[in-house]
């Protein structure tokens, strides 16, 4: 074990030196296209580790980076940065009265949608149980069973807890600090460590939900049919389509290994006869091979999508589209059909739109002007190089430039990239935030807004 610093010796989790045993896990992520190698890891347990860890970083000069649950890839930490873990930090609470949550900066949505529905509430929750809390909200946060109906996640956040630059813990809500909790919310990890958020949770007990699974070959019939469903859906109505050329690897069904499917999934909070009415078109487009679409109780929301739960290699891109076109169905048949070259392993596209278009009171940094999001993945199989892995480039290139601060990838990670999930008074309004609370941009290993100088 390496000497640790007088400066961290308060820390009541682990502090861990690239020499030292466990500092490979502990630095472990779920998307392995990255990996990191800080100066040092802080395995905080509360929120005083949190501090210490900001403190040494800057008595020392150095940057801070910030792994939550490890699931969603980020930009690979190392050099000098001090690389801060907050996997022990697990505490949910739920008020069934006031409808909140409060959880720590390690909570995954798992653990929420589980304490939540135990009292009848739902939260907005992550398609896989895997997902941080705190990170899936810090850049908006699509939920793909009550996204439509309520919004993204950050427009119910109430309070963050806050550790600062100066190494101070702050309680930040639209109240104390309006400028800065506006800009937490879709600003990522700009401004400092979030140790805690509350939010609000919602009376929904069930759900019209599930998938609709299809043959590669109808993938042309059943993309049409849902764009004719996205144009008259109701608000309420969540729905993605899902083009997966699944590789052809032991953990993968043998039924769908190197094929084609398509697989539409929706969630719809109410009856189930309306929820039946408004997908029968999706059920006549073409032969269902699998129809798990069901009443569901909302602590099962994670079958909707039924994520992978093994750490892999995928190579992201994401676009934002202002509309669904025939031109641009065809362009994403071209690149995730039948008769497309199969490098493209996974084409994800998203109706946003209803309550995701409707500015928050109070407001915050989530752009609301798109009406889908299209994520193009590809997955780089065990010793693949995976600088030769950028097919979905390709296919976002076609469709637009518009980025989102919750769809962001590595390959977004540039200041234009950054820059193109705003609009440019939101952007402008960041980078005030930024100057005033990061002027020395510690916090720069995220999707980076930097301070004016």
């Amino acid at each position: 074990m390496s000497n640790i610093p007088a400066l961290l010796t308060s820390v009541r989790g682990p502090v861990l030196f690239p020499d030292d045993a466990g500092f490979a896990d502990e630095a472990a992520v779920f998307n392995t296209v990255v990996t990191h190698e800080p100066h040092v890891i802080i395995g905080a347990t509360h929120a005083t580790d949190v501090q210490a860890a900001v403190r040494f970083a800057a008595e020392e000069g150095r940057s801070v980076a910030v792994l939550n649950s490890g699931h969603g890839p980020s930009l690979p930490v190392s050099g000098e940065a001090v690389l801060i873990t907050t996997r022990r930090m697990t505490r949910v609470t739920v008020d069934s009265v006031r409808r909140t949550a409060r959880v720590e900066a390690g909570v995954t949505w798992g653990q929420v949608v589980e304490a939540a529905a135990n009292v009848g509430l739902a939260p907005l929750a992550g398609s896989s149980p895997q997902v941080g809390v705190v990170g899936y909200t810090l850049g908006g946060g699509v939920s793909i069973a009550l996204g439509r109906a309520f919004g993204y996640a950050a427009d119910h956040v109430r309070a963050v807890d806050l550790v600062t630059a100066d190494g101070e813990l702050r309680h930040v809500t639209p109240a104390s600090d309006p400028d800065l909790f506006a800009a937490l919310l879709g600003g990522k990890g700009n401004f400092g460590v979030v140790t805690a958020l509350e939010f609000s949770l919602f009376p929904v007990a069930e759900v019209y939900a599930g998938s609709l699974q299809y043959a590669g070959e109808d993938a042309a019939a059943v993309l049409a049919a849902y764009g004719s469903l996205a144009a008259t859906a109701p608000d309420a109505l969540t729905s993605s389509i899902i083009f997966l050329r699944a590789p052809d690897l032991p953990f993968v069904p043998e039924s769908m290994r190197g094929k084609l499917s398509i697989f539409v999934r929706v969630a719809y909070p109410g009856p189930a006869v309306d929820g039946e009415a408004l997908i029968a078109p999706l059920r006549a487009a073409a032969p269902v091979l699998a129809d798990t679409v069901t009443m569901l109780p909302v602590g099962q929301i994670a079958s909707i999508a039924n994520d992978p739960t093994d750490p892999a290699t995928g190579v992201e891109h994401f676009v934002l589209l202002d509309e669904l076109t025939p031109s641009m169905m065809d362009t994403i048949l071209a690149y995730a059909g039948p008769d497309s070259d199969g490098s493209l392993t996974l084409v994800n596209l998203t109706q946003l739109g209803g309550a995701f278009a409707t500015p928050p009171q109070p407001p915050n940094a989530v752009r609301r002007d798109v009406a889908f999001a299209l994520l193009a993945l590809t997955f780089v199989p065990p010793g693949a190089p995976v600088n030769q892995q950028e097919a979905g480039s390709a296919l976002t290139g076609r469709l637009g430039d518009k980025r989102h601060p919750g769809y962001l990838s590595p390959a977004d990670a540039s200041v234009d990239g950054v820059r193109a999930a705003y609009d440019e008074a939101t952007y402008e309004r960041l980078r005030t935030v930024k100057t005033t609370w990061d002027p020395g941009n510690m916090f720069r290993w995220t999707f980076n807004i930097p301070p004016r100088t």
